[in-house]
């Protein structure tokens, strides 16, 4: 029998590293051809987020998809451009509400903690994840657009 991995397994395995500014640990598993315009086709990564950090809210200018691996579940806070927000859990647990994948809509603010001690997931990105495209979210004017969701947004915005 084999033992139950650990985040360190999993750091070890994948070679994870910090994720700029963001938060959490990762590692960039696939990145497709790369167009015309310099971006890859698409791209992959694997990320890891344990109870003493978080995801912070952030936005892309392009859909991306999130999917739950191992370990506990993840919480997403999503702040929609409409205005209107939700809380999304990745996980297994379907029947509980959990999603084992989500799509995050472009241009929606979006932030993640973990509901455990850790959470393994990963996002993929068509066309691909760069740098410039990270938009990285303030506190105060998201707080002012969201005030409902005040607590949270606190919780997940980093300097």
């Amino acid at each position: 029998m084999t033992s139950a991995l650990t985040p360190d397994d999993l750091v070890g395995h994948y070679g994870l590293e910090p994720i700029p500014r963001e938060g959490g640990l990762f590692r960039r598993t696939w990145a497709g051809p790369e167009g015309p315009d310099g971006r890859p086709a698409g791209s992959a990564i694997v990320a890891l987020l344990t109870a003493d950090d978080y995801s912070a809210l952030h936005r892309l200018p392009a859909d991306e998809v999130w999917h739950h691996y191992l370990g506990d579940p993840l919480e997403l806070l999503l702040l929609a451009p409409d205005g209107t927000s939700r809380t999304a859990v990745l996980g297994p647990d379907l029947r509980g509400g959990q999603h084992p994948q989500l799509t995050v809509p472009a241009r929606t603010w979006m932030g993640a903690r973990s509901r455990g001690a850790w959470s393994f997931f990963g996002c993929t990105m068509a066309p691909g994840f760069t740098y410039g495209d990270y938009e990285h979210g303030e506190a105060d004017p998201l707080t002012a657009r969201y005030p409902d969701r005040a607590a949270l947004i606190a919780r997940l915005c980093r300097p």
